[in-house]
């Protein structure tokens, strides 16, 4: 659900925002039966004649379908979150190589980059057919 939020206080901190939303998002988990539900704002520079509450949760819910579809099978499927390379642009170069690779799996059909990554390290030849080399 997402309602507009009027002015509050602290919100002076940022100068540019444009509007202030409030998302409820509510959760089941269907393992265990839980309900929860959470409350968030959302801080943007977008006036209110640029979006409406419903283009920014519109934002809102894309930008968590690049964190789960792909920030989060980096961190799972890679353990990039526990990787040491801090120096120099080696976290970068790593965080493009796996991309990369999430990528070429994806365009090859797979739909768990997980099983996909064990396949390929099994057998070198699918790595090579799905490069090309």
């Amino acid at each position: 659900m997402v309602r507009y939020r009027p002015e509050s206080p602290g919100l002076d901190r940022f100068p540019a925002r444009g509007q202030t939303v409030r998302l409820t998002r509510d959760r089941h988990d269907h393992a265990t039966g839980e309900k929860t539900r959470e409350h968030v704002f959302v801080i943007t520079s977008l006036l209110p004649g640029q979006a409406t509450a419903a283009d920014i949760a519109g934002y809102v819910r894309g930008r968590w379908g690049i964190e789960n579809r792909l920030h989060w099978v980096r961190d799972t499927a890679y353990g990039e979150d526990a990787s040491q390379i801090r120096t120099g642009n080696g976290a970068h170069v790593m965080a493009s190589l796996r991309n990369l690779a999430i990528s070429i799996h994806r365009l090859a059909g797979a739909t768990n980059i997980t099983a996909a990554l064990r396949t390929a390290m099994r057998d070198p030849k699918i790595a090579r057919k799905l490069t090309g080399l």
